[in-house]
């Protein structure tokens, strides 16, 4: 008697998901969160986070929020805010991130421009001399 329809919400905090053995040949671009444990050969674009897990394979560009990779990535890594790289990934070619975490065992063998987004501090104060 009192039931309405709800209107639906989009489901932002789910993740997307490819599995392993599967092969994408084109670009992706998500809003939402993603994991990737199979191959993607093209380039990737997001607002949100991005998994390549230990079997997923980007061979493209990739500009995103945050990174957490496990696997191989050939290409630019353009990362917003944390690049965080486990011991078992390999990494090749150029990479722009705010931050980087690299654990002992991985593969880094990348260009790497640290890029803040910090606010030049200045001086309002004037100096005295005594």
């Amino acid at each position: 008697m009192f039931d309405k329809a709800k209107p639906k919400e989009p489901q932002f905090g789910t993740t997307n998901r490819i599995v392993e053995g599967t092969i994408i040949t084109g670009d992706i671009n998500s809003k939402a969160d993603f994991r990737l444990d199979g191959i993607l050969v093209g380039n990737y674009t997001s607002s949100g986070k991005l998994v390549i897990g230990p079997s997923g394979e980007v061979q493209g560009d990739i500009t995103c929020k945050n990174l957490d990779i496990e696997g191989k990535f050939t290409g630019k890594l353009q990362i917003a805010e944390l690049l965080s790289v486990k011991s078992k990934a390999v990494i090749k070619g150029e990479v722009q991130t705010n931050k980087l975490a690299i654990e002992p065992g991985a593969v880094f063998e990348a260009t790497c421009a640290m890029k803040s987004q910090l606010i030049p501090l200045t001086n309002d104060k004037s100096e005295k001399t005594a």
